[in-house]
């Protein structure tokens, strides 16, 4: 039997939806705060609680099982060191979801969902560096290149300018000649 086995689909094939709660949960710990469909914010909302819980933990094991699921290493570094130290007294209830209308193209109800601590502010996920590569330094060649033509061309311009200043002088009879022509 399958009794109280039920969850939300979203109308989504399992794939699909668990890397949209992926994404979203990344996007929340990332900012702080989203606007979705309120659908997906009571979705999201059991599964960042498990998040925040593992990151309360700690552990090898609990760090590995988050990267697991957010597939994104210095988001889960954001979950454990940031997020689940603001969390670290608190004992359940991390998000709140507040509904903020319809959506205008299709009229779906939509949620905002953010984090319950107010001391929680969002800071940007440090990048995770990569290794410094030989070809980095042909573009430092061609970044000393561009300002050299980019005052080719301010110099290019000018002459033009210069060239259309004169021009409308020279032009002016041109265009009366060829007036006279045409009758």
């Amino acid at each position: 039997m399958r009794h109280r086995k039920h969850h939300g689909s979203l109308g989504l094939v399992t794939g699909h939806r668990r890397a949209l709660l992926a994404n979203l949960a990344s996007a929340l710990i990332t900012h702080g705060r989203i606007e979705t469909t309120q659908a997906k914010a009571r979705a999201i909302r059991p599964y960042m609680e498990k998040l925040i819980t593992l990151g309360k933990n700690g552990d090898l094991h609990s760090r590995r099982q988050a990267l697991a699921k957010l597939r994104h290493r210095p988001i889960v570094d954001k979950l454990f060191d940031d997020v689940a130290s603001a969390f670290s007294t608190r004992p359940g209830g991390y998000t709140r979801i507040i509904k903020t209308g319809f959506r205008v193209g299709d009229a779906a109800p939509m949620a905002l969902i953010e984090f319950v601590e107010a001391g929680y502010e969002a800071k940007p996920v440090k990048a995770a560096k990569k290794p410094a590569a030989k070809k980095e330094a042909a573009p430092a060649k061609q970044e000393e290149a561009a300002p050299v033509e980019a005052e080719e061309v301010e110099a290019a311009a000018a002459d033009e300018v210069e060239a259309v200043e004169a021009a409308p002088e020279a032009a002016e009879p041109v265009a009366e000649e060829s007036k006279t022509e045409d009758k």
